[in-house]
């Protein structure tokens, strides 16, 4: 058995919130303690863009997991690249794997309660993975499990059919939430009982109220068990605020303390005003495009590796992020697993485009169909600029915003017939990018049944049985995984049945007076309001 025994210690702040179109958690003043009174409730003011779904933690699979963390809690908790450590430990204080990456035990914390005061114990562990591998709103990342054996109140173990990283499985931000067994029962068969802001959680605030689309408000708990990530403010009161001028008007105006949803082209602006230092960090979303593989000539490597050269990506970057971008190395996000620097990039070079054009035998009059998301504000304000390129080589490219639904159908119901090329915004559902991103995104389609989201049509059994080996090493030697994913990725972009734009940065605007940790890209759709307090 290999054995992880961390430090006890819970990480100093964690901070993590995503959006379609930006990232950007902006914060304004320390927030309301009430005069000098050191007694007094402290509250935290926050404008979200995050609306409630469900309030059902197994369920769950939308924005509530804005809110879900602050409730709820994991085994495991995922640390951000460059972290000392890779995890730390939740409901989990120790955990170890067999050899075979097939049985993972974990060790749970002394002490730790739910809110209700009743023990976080192996039953209940072992009740909430099965409640998330059952019906779960994301049960897809428990495919691996085959059993739980729970020897004593303290220890779980995960038997897994085949050999799978149950340690990341375990930090996700869906499907991985502890919930108080009573509560389980009483919501499996009922979707609405979680609905009036019941909670079942063990973490540091509880649900105080909840209004429909208008306002969340949390309070810390009482008793909370991990006396090391006890919050500062007592209260969070978050306005659901759509839209993003009206939040960063709210910020700047001083009538809340965050905002996570300021327009990104805004957020320098907004950081002088306030006096504020802006940061940047990884996120897991990347744009993504497809090449149509089944279409001529776009059928033959070269006119699409020639296509790959013709994209202009810094200029996508700056027009599309506003530079909070860098280029993309493949599929795999900057700072999850697993991304590598080591895999190659095309670099913008138009007499490159051209000779393999000529080399692939395609004279100028080469008309391309390019489909993007039209609710997606930087996919249009970049996809115009895909098209002139190409003007310079000879290719005339219609480009066409479409509603995310009509473009998503549209390219799975007649692939033949469907678009040249494809961009898309992705992130992988938890941090694993080799089992989501390089195979939901170019694992091979069958050919018959529609293709979920290998809208390139692309068809290789040399990246399949790559991406087949590596998956069950990611359990049990992740740095032979790395290895073969890696090929995969080099044979991605050698053979190019897609072409890889930006990873998209976090962007995080920090006043002197909060303390507020780097985001934390494992948790895109999450922040911890228990991290979050004045720096005096």
């Amino acid at each position: 058995m290999k054995t992880i025994r961390p430090r006890l210690r819970r990480s100093a702040a964690i901070i993590a919130f995503a959006a379609a179109s930006a990232l950007a958690l902006s914060a304004c003043t320390a927030g309301g303690s009430a005069g000098g009174n050191s007694d007094a409730p402290k509250v935290l003011s926050v404008a979200s863009s995050a609306s409630v779904t469900t309030w059902d933690p197994v369920r769950s699979f939308s924005t509530e997991a804005f809110y879900m963390g602050n409730v709820y809690e994991t085994l495991l908790m995922k640390n951000p690249e460059g972290a000392s450590e890779e995890f730390t430990p939740g409901l989990a204080k120790e955990w170890s794997v067999s050899e075979d990456g097939t049985a993972w035990t974990f060790e749970l914390q002394e002490g730790a309660t739910f809110h209700s005061g009743e023990p976080v114990d192996s039953a209940a562990v072992k009740a909430s993975i099965e409640a998330a591998a059952e019906y779960g709103g994301a049960s897809f990342i428990w495919a691996p499990l085959e059993s739980i054996d729970t020897p004593d109140d303290k220890t779980v173990v995960l038997n897994l059919s085949y050999a799978a990283p149950a340690d990341l499985i375990a930090a996700a931000t869906y499907g991985a939430w502890i919930v108080e067994p009573s509560a389980l029962e009483a919501s499996k068969d009922d979707e609405t009982y979680f609905e009036e802001g019941i909670d079942a959680g063990s973490g540091p605030y509880t649900i105080d109220s909840y209004k429909p689309g208008s306002e969340v408000v949390l309070k810390a708990a009482e008793g909370y068990w991990n006396a090391s990530n006890t919050p500062f403010y007592s209260t969070v009161s978050v306005q659901i605020t759509p839209d993003a001028v009206t939040a960063q008007q709210m910020l700047t105006s001083g009538e809340v303390d965050l905002a996570t949803n300021v327009p990104l082209e805004n957020v320098q602006d907004v950081a002088d005003q306030i006096g504020a230092e802006v940061r940047t960090g990884n996120s897991p979303n990347n744009f993504v495009g497809f090449f149509n593989t089944l279409r001529p000539p776009l059928d033959n490597p070269k006119v699409r590796q020639a296509l790959s050269y013709a994209i202009p990506y810094e200029d996508i970057i700056e027009v599309g992020a506003y530079g909070f971008a860098t280029q993309s190395h493949g599929p795999a996000p900057k700072g999850i697993f697993p991304y590598s620097e080591d895999v190659p990039q095309y670099e913008y070079d138009l007499e490159k485009a051209k000779q393999l054009l000529a080399e692939a035998g395609v004279t100028e009059g080469l008309e391309l169909e390019l489909t993007y998301s039209s609710e997606n504000p930087n996919s249009t304000r970049f996809a115009p600029l895909i098209k002139d390129s190409f003007a310079k080589i000879g290719v005339n490219v219609n480009v066409k915003g479409m509603l995310w639904a009509d473009q998503w159908a549209a390219a799975r119901d007649n692939p033949a017939e469907a678009q040249d090329m494809f961009v898309v915004l992705y992130w992988p559902t938890y941090s694993d990018a080799g089992v989501d991103n390089l195979s939901a995104l170019f694992g091979s389609w069958n050919g018959t049944d529609k293709p979920f989201f290998n809208l390139s049509y692309w068809n290789s059994p040399e990246y399949d049985a790559l991406l087949a080996e590596a998956a069950p090493l990611t359990g049990s030697d992740r740095e032979a995984a790395q290895a073969k994913y890696e090929e995969a990725m080099d044979l991605l972009v050698d053979q190019a049945p897609g072409f890889f734009l930006y990873d998209q940065q976090a962007v995080q605007i920090v006043p002197s007076g909060l303390e507020i940790a780097p985001y934390n890209e494992n948790y895109p759709f999450t922040t911890f309001f228990a991290s979050i307090k004045p720096t005096a």
